[in-house]
């Protein structure tokens, strides 16, 4: 089952293989994640639920899905490593977009099931964390089961509403919608540590195309240090600094090679068809073992970079016209 979006948009990235876009996401329906989906799909996309985030990321390598949407960071959790690690690793992925959706969880379970009731709550491991103080102080004894996604739960516990099998937990932390959805009923409504929490989620799409600078874009790349080098994290920042690239995102990751090999996932505030980001790619692409390009695309908040002095597209058009007609003089 799909729903129709509301208004029909041009979906960034190459073209759909099919007659119509076919998007996996973070399953299953009733999702934060289906709600980010719908912000962006086009009126009769079709919607493929995965079971995790490396799954929905492989439907697209695989040819099942032109798109797909996954979570990537939390404002309170930070990032989602299996969404960033999945991305930066095998055939090559570009994101095309981003969405925020506000988070607000509701205390749910089968009819019949009174709050005094509750020992175990499924949800998924971020949901949790954003719910944990609450529960410690509201349902002292209660024990976490993870869960894939917040849905997931959500449909888990709705499937034994008629069934004398025990339940895998009492009740779920999980979105309004999935309440409805699967059969449950709201015990608390408005459950959070952070009610201002939001999470951020991207779509996916083959390498192709990159979305036109818009004046307020993200490029996101993977970068590898030597590892043998020292003070390799700061020449890595340098490359940004000097040319007066702000960066609102680094995480470091396992490389996956031993133990002390790190590499970080970074999100730049420009576009890498601006000057001085190609020269800050540049910088890297020099001195880094490897640097991954995973993607320029509009700000979901639209937020325009700081250009500092200097450093505009003419700056360095400006310099770089100097350099030569003094080579060109010299010869």
């Amino acid at each position: 089952m799909t729903q129709q979006a509301t208004t029909v948009t041009n979906i960034p990235g190459p073209p759909p293989l099919g007659g119509r876009v076919r998007i996996a996401f973070l399953g299953p329906f009733g999702t934060f994640t289906e709600q980010a989906v719908w912000q962006i799909a086009p009126a009769g996309a079709e919607l493929i639920p995965a079971a995790s985030a490396p799954q929905a990321l492989e439907a697209v390598r695989n040819g099942v899905a032109d798109r797909a949407v996954v979570p990537i960071e939390n404002s309170i959790e930070g990032g989602v490593n299996a969404t960033i690690d999945t991305l930066s690793r095998g055939e090559d992925l570009h994101i095309v977009a981003e969405m925020i959706v506000p988070v607000r969880f509701v205390l749910a379970a089968l009819p019949g099931t009174r709050l005094d009731d509750v020992r175990s709550v499924g949800t998924h491991p971020h949901a949790w964390a954003q719910c944990r103080r609450w529960a410690e102080t509201n349902l002292p004894e209660v024990v976490h089961v993870p869960t894939t996604s917040t849905a997931a739960a959500a449909e888990l516990l709705g499937s034994f509403a008629s069934e004398e099998a025990e339940r895998p937990f009492d009740a779920v932390l999980c979105n309004a919608p999935s309440v409805e959805r699967y059969g449950l009923v709201p015990l608390v409504s408005d459950v959070a540590d952070n009610p201002g929490a939001v999470t951020r989620f991207i779509m996916a799409a083959r390498s192709g195309n990159v979305p036109p600078a818009t004046g307020a874009d993200k490029t996101t790349i993977q970068v590898s240090l030597p590892s043998d080098e020292a003070g390799a994290l700061l020449m890595m920042l340098e490359q940004f600094s000097v040319r007066g690239v702000n960066l609102s995102r680094i995480e470091s990751r396992p490389a996956g090679d031993g133990l002390g090999h790190y590499a970080f996932s970074i999100d730049i505030a420009g576009h890498v068809r601006e000057e001085r980001v190609q020269a800050a790619l540049v910088g890297l692409h020099r001195t880094c073992p490897k640097v991954q390009f995973l993607g320029s695309y509009p700000r979901v908040d639209g937020i325009r970079a700081e250009i500092q002095r200097g450093t505009k597209d003419s700056d360095f058009v400006e310099a770089r016209n100097w350099v030569e007609s003094i080579a060109r003089f010299g010869a």
